[in-house]
């Protein structure tokens, strides 16, 4: 970030410019930065050009038509600058149209004391998050969620005030760009107290505007073998899922049983941690797109809910398909990428796979590991953590033995699953024209199936040469076409 500001410093040197928000309140907070704002006194794309030529490799381009701002990143996105017109006709008129008071601390841009005219340094020592203006709601009403973002990410306690500002505005967040909100939404599920967060959009009545889908989960009764309703099970097993991230780490979390996560992953740590610190898309690490798909995991839930007639069972049939499709839809609405939708989507879509395999024989044959692997790939890791913090959080009748049954099946599951990830299937023995040629079959869908058992059975250690796999698919078109005559 030095490199940043002396650019920044070096470029507008000639003229009036100030640093702004958030790099002055995280300074005094002792937080690590990578972004800066700054408003100058004149024209925001001139000054954006100048810094990018003054840093060198940086790319400079148009971040919002409506308010006139211009961002400068650095090639290896390792800072970015904002920059921004002045608004109002005086740097206090500007800091006064920002969204709190922490937020409104500004400093000149070539050096000298801070300048705080709505009291933003005390807000910050007070740990008090307070609206710059009566006005903060009406003039964006994205910022209804950017106040549970904060707080979460500052540990900050909103004011009575600005909580019933931000309720009566939260039905304005209809009128938000998606993009916007995924902006925010991204970072609160992202944040250490993501449940804080998610409790706090609830409370401000955001939720059911931005993410109806979670809202429908309240009050979603389900049967014995569960202790809480659809949503609380939610949000604990977003819970346990961020436990799992922080136990791989090393880090404590209060929420967590450790010797059941240690049970579950414990010899994998760090492949574990490394896997989930993997860039994913959107922004976000895989550790962070897993915390969505702990959200929508159960989304479908409302839409399949029966009850059984003989037994009076609570049932929710299909809900693992038709979820993976609605979790498509809210990440689509959000204007999310299409890698993250479908990232999120196969997690939802094989999150009860594993607890299949615990009634197999263990340990698992080759091949079943296989078929699971095959299956669930990309998200194999990925989707066998979940599974991991679904039935950590599921504690109803008979639970844990059932846990304990199924943290075994994860953790022989585990190191596949992260050999997999990292290597891949292994080398084909054979290509599909060499097959066909020696056994004389025409290009198309029987070559593909023939080369997917031979990719099975080679899995299974059943197979090692290329002469074996000769032999093995021919006996399949023999047997084949026996059971045809």
């Amino acid at each position: 970030m030095a490199d940043a500001l002396d650019a920044a410093r070096a470029a507008l040197a000639d003229r009036p410019a100030w640093l702004v928000g958030g790099a002055i309140r995280d300074r005094v907070l002792g937080r690590e930065t990578l972004d800066l704002d700054v408003v100058v006194d004149g024209d925001p794309e001139q000054a954006a050009r100048a810094i990018a030529r003054a840093a060198g490799r940086a790319a400079c381009f148009a971040l919002s038509e409506e308010f006139g701002a211009w961002r400068v990143s650095a090639r290896d996105a390792s800072w970015q600058v904002d920059v921004e017109p002045l608004r109002g006709g005086s740097l206090e008129s500007d800091l006064a149209l920002r969204d709190f008071t922490v937020n409104a601390i500004a400093e000149p841009l070539a050096g000298g004391p801070m300048i705080d005219p709505l009291g933003g340094l005390a807000d910050l020592a007070a740990r008090r998050l307070r609206l710059a203006s009566s006005r903060a709601f009406v003039d964006d009403p994205l910022r209804v969620l950017r106040l549970a973002r904060v707080s979460v990410e500052l540990g900050l306690v909103a004011e009575p005030e600005a909580l019933r500002a931000a309720r009566a505005h939260a039905i304005e967040l209809v009128d938000v760009s998606p993009e916007r909100v995924f902006v925010e939404l991204r970072r609160i599920v992202a944040a250490r107290e993501a449940l804080r967060g998610l409790e706090l959009m609830h409370e401000l009545g955001a939720t059911a505007i931005v993410l109806p889908e979670l809202e429908a989960l309240r009050g979603v009764a389900q049967n014995r073998f569960h202790h809480a309703d659809v949503h609380d099970h939610t949000l604990e097993v977003l819970a346990r899922s961020i436990a799992l991230e922080r136990f791989a780490v090393g880090e404590r979390d209060d929420f967590a049983d450790t010797d059941e996560l240690d049970r579950a992953i414990g010899a994998c740590r760090a492949d574990v941690a490394a896997a989930l610190a993997e860039p994913l898309a959107d922004g976000m690490t895989r550790g962070e797109a897993l915390r969505w798909g702990a959200l929508l995991h159960d989304a479908a839930k409302p839409l399949t809910r029966a009850v059984r007639p003989f037994d009076r069972r609570v049932t929710f049939l299909g809900h693992d398909e038709r979820g993976a499709t609605l979790a498509r839809e809210v990440l689509s609405r959000l204007r999310a990428s299409e890698r993250l939708r479908a990232h999120v989507a196969a997690l939802v879509r094989h999150h009860l796979r594993l607890g299949f395999l615990v009634h197999e024989r263990q340990p698992l044959p080759r091949r079943i590991v296989f078929a699971y692997l095959r299956a669930t790939e990309p998200v194999e890791v990925d989707v066998t953590l979940l599974s991991v913090a679904d039935r950590i959080a599921t504690r109803g009748d008979r639970a844990e033995r059932a846990i304990a049954a199924h943290l075994d099946v994860a953790r022989a599951m585990l190191g596949d699953a992260l050999r997999w990830h990292a290597d891949g299937l292994a080398e084909p023995l054979l290509r599909g024209d060499e097959l066909g040629a020696r056994l004389g079959i025409a290009p198309g869908p029987r070559i593909g199936a023939l080369l997917e058992e031979l990719a099975e059975a080679q899995y299974a250690g059943e197979i090692a040469t290329r002469e074996q796999a000769f032999a093995y698919a021919d006996g399949r078109v023999r047997d084949a076409r026996r059971r045809s005559e």
